[in-house]
């Protein structure tokens, strides 16, 4: 019988190696995608896949994002310890307990109030005290809370929002996938200067779309 500690070692270097072949090469995201295990945030029949590199489904019809996708989003959003970060999406919470280790204060919103319950649930087991969760609607931001050095948003806009723009401090940067179909998306990072935005166009992306409102509990 093969020793478990063994193949959860093997596993995890297998897991940071298809990040860095895809192209996550930032020394402080790689440590913080090892500290933080995909495990926790899957459940049901799909926990097996944890920690292969593909999105996987998880409640109220939403996913939790390929791992190589929110490394490379983590790495363009170029996160430092004293930021103050905007997740626009919890879903599973995964992506906000990566940024946790990154800044020095994280806020996500979702509009599942259930992902949050359970997102909130895992945040506290794994004792990750610089995160707020709230139940709202992402596409407005957290006027309360603005302006944000850095807003990552984990789901699909024609464009990018405008409040959520207009929350972003002059030299911060937003991450988020803009399209106008599920089968036409790109992953673009936003710039804000003295004089307005810059934008790159980073690659071709698959989310879910951003909805407004708060969504029904079934």
């Amino acid at each position: 019988m093969s020793d478990p500690d063994t193949s959860a070692a093997e596993r995890k270097m297998q897991f940071l190696f298809a990040l860095r072949s895809r192209g996550v090469t930032d020394p402080a995201v790689l440590t913080a995608m090892e500290r933080i295990d995909r495990g926790r945030f899957v459940r049901g029949l799909f926990s097996e896949r944890a920690y292969e590199d593909t999105p996987l489904p998880i409640a109220c019809g939403q996913t939790i994002s390929q791992p190589s996708v929110v490394g490379l989003m983590t790495q363009a959003l170029q996160v430092s310890p004293r930021d103050k970060v905007l997740e626009v999406g919890t879903g599973s919470g995964y992506q906000a307990a990566i940024l946790s280790l990154l800044a020095r204060r994280v806020y996500t919103v979702d509009r599942h109030k259930r992902l949050v319950r359970e997102a909130r649930e895992i945040f506290e087991a794994l004792d990750l005290v610089n995160i707020t969760a709230f139940t709202s609607d992402g596409s407005f931001g957290l006027p309360d809370q603005a302006p944000f050095d850095r807003i990552i948003v984990t789901a699909a806009a024609e464009d990018p929002p405008g409040p959520l723009l207009a929350q972003l401090k002059i030299g911060g940067i937003m991450v988020l996938p803009v399209g106008q179909s599920d089968a036409v998306q790109s992953l673009i990072r936003v710039r804000r200067t003295e004089t307005g935005f810059d934008y790159d166009e980073m690659r071709p992306v698959r989310f879910v779309p951003l909805i407004e409102g708060i969504a029904r509990e079934n």
